[in-house]
């Protein structure tokens, strides 16, 4: 039966070509999908799966700052450089060489990355830590932190009187070991 033969392999060829046309609409289905779902990924998110790692950071105002990305909190992160500790604030950051191809969600993060960058400011004005507080628009404040207020660091310099930064003013704050 030659008939028989023939029909079967004219449906064969047709389960074929279905079967070709759902992997490419499958496949185009899956990449839009992806697509979409990297619409929410933040590069907070990138970096929280680059800790521990070793990156270099573009920063506004300073230019590049690389080493162990060490630590990240709400709006800022903290890279060890050879004997010199960054705090860069995440509004400051231009570009990121060196991070993690994947991303680690919010909802996985430690509750204590939900901590701001006065914390850590904090923590240096309690241990008289000096430091060199470098502005967005390239300038340097250098000495003591004294207090943290809600937006802004008071910096005693050696010499002079107390000078107040903003937040919004900082782009990161150096530190020696």
């Amino acid at each position: 039966m030659a008939w028989d033969d023939e029909l079967t392999s004219l449906f064969a060829d047709l389960e074929r070509q279905a079967e070709a046309l759902y992997g490419e609409e499958r496949a185009a289905e899956l990449a839009d999908r992806s697509r979409a779902e990297y619409a929410s990924v933040t590069l907070a998110s990138r970096l929280m799966a680059s800790v521990e790692q070793e990156v270099a950071l573009d920063v506004v105002g300073v230019g590049s700052v690389s080493g162990r990305l060490e630590r990240l909190g709400e709006g800022w992160c903290l890279v060890r450089s050879l004997g010199t500790d960054w705090i860069v604030l995440s509004a400051a950051v231009a570009a990121v060489r060196g991070a993690s191809e994947r991303a680690v969600p919010e909802a996985a993060w430690s509750p204590l990355t939900r901590l701001g960058v006065g914390s850590t400011l904090r923590g240096l004005a309690a241990a008289e830590a000096r430091c060199i507080v470098h502005r967005r628009d390239g300038a340097r404040h250098e000495g003591v932190l004294e207090r943290v207020g809600a937006d802004f660091v008071e910096v005693r310099p050696e010499v002079g009187r107390v000078q107040l930064v903003a937040f919004t003013a900082v782009a990161a704050v150096a530190s020696r070991d």
